[in-house]
């Protein structure tokens, strides 16, 4: 038998071990708890603030945007609501991948992709909206509210690639640019402050097509023309037109700037206000060029 000294060191030895495995045992139990918690409950934004599963198909499109800053911003807005494809024509400053404001966002703003024309930004696009103010401009476009314009917009990503452009901070969409929209929506702010902070402007409009992924509509049965598709179509019944003598011929120097791009304007808009399948536009297509190589075949017999 051990001596009693002894005996009473080894119970409390015995005793401080048992005590130390029960702790780690609660330790264990406690980070399972916790670990289950964690998977089994949502996140705090997850509920009505996560993106629906149309948020691939929306391109956010920045047109000649000034600020840097106000880039890093927008693409932050868009990680924050669930929409990772960012185009950018004509930035005035090329350093904004650097953006600072991109916090989060980093990797979005690094796969950016840049153009030199709203047409080339949008050409993949089956439906392209402009944000605008309105203000005193004399719009040639239907324009809708916000709150109007998310759920046709959420209808459209349920089959199509949308298009969302924003206009440069300091003269928001030009006319030639609007000339590449189907319509254009406005965020309601008040009339004597009517602009908004590009970055801003870009959160609010996601957040509104994210707050309820529920409320998307039936999508539409037809295939819509892409935006591509639009402007062959426009470039050729432009060169009908001409031909046929309805349209003067191509304009050179001051008057070409002045005369030239309202007509390509406003056949660009009739052209987006026909609301053409992709099976129609390729009819059109068709018909334009029997018609054009018909015109030319007239002018030109011998040939």
């Amino acid at each position: 038998m051990l001596p009693l000294a002894a005996h009473a060191s080894w119970l409390l030895s015995r005793r401080c071990h048992l005590a130390q495995t029960r702790m780690r045992g609660h330790r264990a139990l406690g980070s399972l708890i916790r670990a289950l918690l964690c998977w089994s409950s949502p996140a705090v934004n997850s509920s009505s603030l996560s993106p629906n599963a149309e948020s691939d198909r929306l391109r956010v499109v920045l047109v000649a945007p000034r600020n840097p800053l106000n880039i890093g911003a927008a693409a932050r807005a868009m990680s924050n609501f669930g929409f990772f494809h960012l185009r950018v024509v004509n930035p005035y400053q090329l350093a904004f991948r650097e953006a600072r404001s991109a916090v989060g966002a980093a990797p979005l703003l690094a796969r950016a992709e840049e153009f030199k024309s709203v047409a080339e930004a949008v050409e993949d696009c089956t439906l392209v909206v402009g944000t605008t103010s309105v203000g005193q401009r004399q719009l040639q476009h239907p324009v809708r509210r916000l709150d109007q314009a998310s759920r046709p917009l959420r209808m459209h990503l349920a089959t199509g690639r949308v298009a969302l452009l924003f206009g440069s901070e300091k003269r928001g969409l030009s006319n030639e640019d609007l000339s590449h929209c189907h319509w254009l929506l406005r965020i309601p702010t008040r009339e004597e402050h009517r602009s908004m902070n590009l970055g801003q402007a870009v959160a609010v409009c996601l957040y509104e097509l994210a707050r309820d992924p529920q409320a998307a509509s039936k999508p539409e049965k037809h295939i819509p023309a892409t935006a591509a598709d639009l402007e062959r179509l426009t470039t050729l019944l432009l060169d009908a037109l001409r031909s046929s003598g309805y349209l003067k011929a191509s304009p050179s120097g001051l008057q070409k700037r002045r005369s030239a791009a309202p007509t390509d304007e406003k056949m660009r808009r009739l052209v987006r206000r026909l609301h053409l399948s992709a099976s129609d536009a390729e009819l059109t297509l068709g018909i334009l060029r029997q018609i054009l190589w018909k015109s030319l075949q007239h002018k030109n017999p011998q040939q």
